[in-house]
């Protein structure tokens, strides 16, 4: 069975120091994990899937406007991948079975064709990692779990900006939604 990792949002603006909103070591601490991860995927013919969160900058009309400072402008800095993982996508981005796309909510099934991709290539397990955990991996997980996704979250490959926040979405993760979590 064909399975797909899905990396969210692990962009600069997200994990680097220099990130707008960053959640900081605890998001770098998962680099050289979410790359091994990527390729052990790739190297077992599953898909390595990118939903990275996308912004227009000065969009007032998005609701993230009036919340958080401006991040993953389109085309900045702030919106590549952090680390390792640029250089990871760089070189396989034309991979038949790597996928990056824009995301313009936490989830990434909101608004983007992921259901449907995933559905045509027969994919029903997916890995979650990335930033935040309780933010976007959380959405991602629940519109997932709506659709009746098999989900697991590699808790080693999440991170987010609070220990709280961490403890709570991973409890969530298990005991609302019933995610594998390992």
């Amino acid at each position: 069975m064909t399975k797909a990792l899905l990396i969210i949002d692990y962009t600069n603006d997200f994990v680097a120091d220099e990130g707008t909103l960053t959640c900081g070591k605890s998001g770098q601490a998962l680099e050289s994990y979410i790359v091994e991860q990527a390729q052990k995927f790739l190297d077992n013919d599953d898909y390595v899937i990118l939903p990275t969160d996308t912004h227009f900058e000065n969009d007032i009309y998005h609701p993230e406007y009036k919340m958080f400072p401006p991040h993953n402008i389109i085309g900045t800095w702030g919106q590549q991948y952090y680390g390792q993982l640029q250089s990871w996508y760089l070189a396989n981005q034309h991979h038949e079975k790597v996928y990056r796309f824009d995301k313009n909510r936490y989830s990434a099934f909101q608004n983007t064709n992921l259901d449907n991709f995933l559905r045509e290539r027969q994919i029903n397990d997916l890995c979650l990692v990335g930033v935040c955990t309780d933010i976007c991996v959380l959405h991602t997980a629940i519109y997932g779990y709506n659709l009746n996704y098999q989900l697991t979250v590699l808790k080693d490959g999440v991170a987010t900006f609070t220990e709280h926040g961490q403890e709570w979405a991973l409890e969530h993760f298990k005991n609302s939604l019933g995610i594998n979590v390992i």
